[in-house]
């Protein structure tokens, strides 16, 4: 019986499958004529008039199903249509001009703005992303980006994302205030040790210093600790920082290896963070859009209202397009009731002509960021 019913929707599947392709094959005669006529591929009244038509004529109990499947038809369709379109915006106006002016192999050299001091994540995360690296450290994140606006540093280094606690939701604001550009990511393995004085016994410890994350992020490790207290600090490095230059002997930090080796301190137990695949994601941000030689990766943000369908249309649009998503993650939007705002990082390159349309599509609706092309390294 089973067999029977597959055999009859096989046959349906093969009269699908016929008029879908006769179906696109109109399509790409409509994207032609849109491009004649300079008009857009997207036409939101024809399709609520075509949903409305179709589900008309179908039982209630699948209407929401047929406009599912409508709404799947239009994205592909869609798609198809861009290749014969050319969509206008800024930002892709923007991209073609850099890739016009030439794409260079990433500098060796740079200028670096980071927040903390010497022996910061930051830090270390600028040393292996440049070759050879001139950091300044600045005491806030904000303190980085005015660096890197006013030219006395090229490029600037923050987190953007901790596999404990999730992205660093600051700096997506910064970026999007200073229309900055990320021009390469990389992930730095975060290995906390509990660093004090040269000659200082865990057992002996009273308060232990370091940064709200790196705290959080060795949860079980303090909680085995008794009667110690934890205190928050700028970052791990500072807290290295004032451990090395204080008279007490009854304290400790969180931090880095590096920091051990930079301040003089020892380490009284290694690798004291809950997860063993703990890592935090660094951007390296420009104040110009800048593409380098093997960027495969695109980072956006894109404000989408409160309403059925509208992330799902969205994720079509990549979905037909077969891009990767790599991260997507939402946050309300301020003084917006049931807004969000949604984090994307897809892999694709802005040299493909469909990618650019997409962007510029995206661009064209509002609420939307380019947070820029690049490649991320390990």
């Amino acid at each position: 019986m089973l067999e029977d019913l597959r055999k009859e929707i096989d046959a349906i599947d093969d009269q699908i499958i016929k008029l879908y392709e006769e179906r696109m094959r109109i399509s790409r005669k409509v994207g032609i004529q849109k491009a004649a006529e300079n008009k857009s591929v997207e036409n939101i009244l024809r399709e609520k008039e075509i949903i409305n038509r179709v589900t008309s004529k179908v039982p209630d109990e699948i209407k929401l199903y047929a406009k599912q499947l409508f709404t799947t038809i239009f994205e592909t369709s869609k798609a198809y249509q861009q290749q014969f379109v050319s969509v206008r915006a800024g930002v892709k106006d923007a991209i073609q001009q850099v890739l016009i002016e030439g794409v260079k192999p990433f500098p060796i050299q740079a200028t670096v703005a980071c927040q903390g001091t010497e022996g910061a994540y930051s830090g270390i995360a600028a040393e292996k992303l440049f070759a050879i690296s001139d950091i300044s450290y600045f005491k806030t994140f904000d303190a980085v980006c005015s660096a890197v606006e006013k030219g006395l540093c090229r490029y600037g280094v923050l987190p953007i994302e901790n596999s404990s606690v999730g992205s660093v939701n600051a700096v997506y604001d910064l970026m999007k205030k200073h229309q900055f550009y990320i021009i390469r990511s990389i992930k730095v393995p975060v290995r906390h040790q509990l660093l004090a004085k040269r000659g200082a016994n865990i057992k002996d410890i009273k308060e232990i210093f370091s940064h709200e994350q790196a705290i959080n992020q060795c949860e079980n490790f303090l909680k085995s600790l008794k009667d110690v207290k934890v205190t928050v600090c700028e970052n791990t490095a500072v807290a290295s920082r004032l451990v090395a230059n204080s008279d007490r002997d009854d304290i400790a930090c969180i931090a880095s290896r590096e920091s051990a080796g930079i301040y003089g301190l020892q380490i009284l137990k290694s690798n004291i963070q809950d997860r063993e695949n703990n890592y935090t994601r660094f951007i390296a941000i420009s104040r110009k859009l800048e593409i380098y030689e093997n960027s495969d990766r695109i980072s956006i943000m894109v404000n989408l209202p409160h309403e059925p369908g509208s992330l799902n249309r969205l994720l079509n649009k990549f979905s037909s397009l077969g891009l990767n998503l790599t991260k997507l993650e939402s946050r309300p939007l301020e003084n917006s009731d049931f807004e969000f705002c949604f984090y994307f990082d897809f892999e694709a390159k802005v040299t493909d002509p469909s990618v650019q349309n997409l962007l510029a599509e995206l661009d064209n609706k509002g609420g939307f960021v380019f947070m820029g092309s690049y490649k991320e390294v390990i």
